[in-house]
């Protein structure tokens, strides 16, 4: 691909298809120097499927790095050994195999087959029971109820849209957006007609009595 256009491709590599596949979003969820299971199994479970997991306790201890000299262990064998500790196993359990199926792609995005001399095992199980093996299998856990991930996106948008974090009173709100645009097959456009249509979006409450004006 030459020249400074952008351009319309076309994906035929079924890894790199779809949000999870973006370099932009591999990057932020790794750290400078290694990926980073946990905060890409967290930035998923908040941002697509709604379910973030708990703050970490006071006083986890860090991830143990290779020693020098020693053999050198994968970062999936170092977070195993991390799991032991009760106190960092609960959410772990939840986060890390969703951010292992990713781990195929480096810090920066680019497709890898070995991290650190070992070669990369991007399976698990996930936390509703699914089997997966690499991205696409996450990718089609996710997509199995794409009311899930709008339902998170409307919440974020609609959030923006009124400049104000949401309460219990825009659930119903949320819900009404969301099976709107079900209609169209989730389509962007539905979802920005749906806000735009909605009450808190038209009105604003005043007074104690939380009246709409």
């Amino acid at each position: 691909i030459y020249g400074s256009q952008f351009r319309r491709i076309q994906v035929t590599d079924e890894n790199r298809r779809g949000l999870l596949g973006q370099a932009s979003i591999l990057t932020v969820t790794s750290y400078p120097n290694r990926t980073s299971a946990v905060q890409r199994g967290k930035w998923i479970l908040t941002n697509i499927l709604g379910n973030p997991p708990q703050p970490p306790p006071p006083n986890v201890p860090p991830l143990k790095a290779n020693e020098e000299g020693a053999t050198v262990k994968s970062l999936r064998e170092r977070m195993e050994e991390h799991r032991t500790n009760p106190v960092c196993a609960g959410c772990h359990k939840v986060m890390d195999p969703v951010g292992f199926a990713l781990e195929n792609f480096d810090g920066i995005g680019r497709w890898r087959s070995t991290d650190e001399g070992s070669k990369i095992d991007p399976s698990g199980v996930l936390f509703e029971g699914t089997k997966v093996d690499g991205p696409v299998g996450l990718r089609q856990m996710v997509t199995k109820r794409p009311e899930i991930f709008v339902n998170v996106m409307t919440e974020k948008m609609l959030t923006f849209a009124l400049g104000r974090p949401l309460n219990y009173a825009d659930a119903p709100v949320v819900r009404k957006i969301v099976r709107g645009s079900a209609k169209g097959n989730y389509k962007f456009s539905d979802l920005v007609a749906g806000i735009v249509d909605s009450v808190p979006f038209q009105m604003r409450l005043s007074g104690e009595g939380g009246q709409a004006k």
